[in-house]
């Protein structure tokens, strides 16, 4: 599809342009894991609420997105089952806090790949064609086929939503930013377990003029693609 630039004036610190056609939606680890009851998140003594509230957020986006034929693009942060690829110093703080990466849970051994911890939450849920990086580490590019995927389709902004805003979230920000994409982070379509986390992390995004990128609130940015 060929559309004209589209301005998003809402956008701080100052209005973000952007090509639908050169756009991808990045939707980040929104797994059980870390979203629903009994997962990672959960066990580690954290407050899913954030995580769980952002879900609507966000599939408001993706039905936009795909209306308007953006590129969608998902995450999974996850381990082999044999645990090779994870690094003995995460799998120690993992164990540290109470809930072992590969440890039995709920819904299954924590944050493996193939577990039902490991899937993305139903309402969520990718449709055909949307591809799916499974990442071993917090970066959405460490270690997977992201650029690849981005480059083919001649992919120039990155629209970033999910959780959570100070790790994968701004991980995959910061590697974004330093291959050149102009990225969009929607800062009620993402969340931390730690409201003050989020915060942080969303005004680390836009201050000294936008030195990662921009943000704003989901609906102007839905608004944007349907005019």
């Amino acid at each position: 599809m060929n559309y004209p630039l589209i301005e998003l004036g809402e956008a701080l610190p100052y209005p973000f342009g952007f090509r639908p056609a050169g756009t991808a939606l990045i939707v980040i680890d929104m797994q059980n894991d870390f979203c629903a009851p009994g997962g990672f998140g959960e066990r580690l003594g954290n407050d899913i609420a954030p995580a769980r509230a952002i879900i609507p957020v966000i599939s408001g986006v993706l039905d936009a997105a795909r209306m308007t034929g953006l590129l969608v693009v998902h995450t999974r942060e996850g381990h082999l089952p044999d645990l090779s690829d994870c690094p003995p110093s995460k799998l120690e703080r993992s164990r540290r806090q109470g809930a072992g990466i590969g440890d039995i849970g709920p819904m299954g051994r924590i944050l493996i790949r193939g577990e039902r911890g490991h899937e993305i939450v139903s309402e969520l849920a990718p449709v055909p064609g949307e591809p799916v990086i499974d990442k071993p580490g917090k970066g959405a590019f460490y270690r997977t086929n992201l650029r690849n995927i981005l480059e083919e389709s001649h992919i120039e902004s990155l629209i970033l939503c999910g959780v959570t805003t100070h790790v994968c979230v701004h991980t995959t920000l910061r590697e974004a930013n330093d291959r050149g994409y102009r990225c969009l982070v929607l800062e009620d379509a993402t969340a931390a377990f730690d409201p003050a986390d989020h915060e942080a992390a969303i005004h680390m995004v836009r201050q000294q003029g936008g030195i990662f990128g921009w943000t704003s609130a989901a609906a102007p940015f839905i608004a944007a693609l349907q005019t």
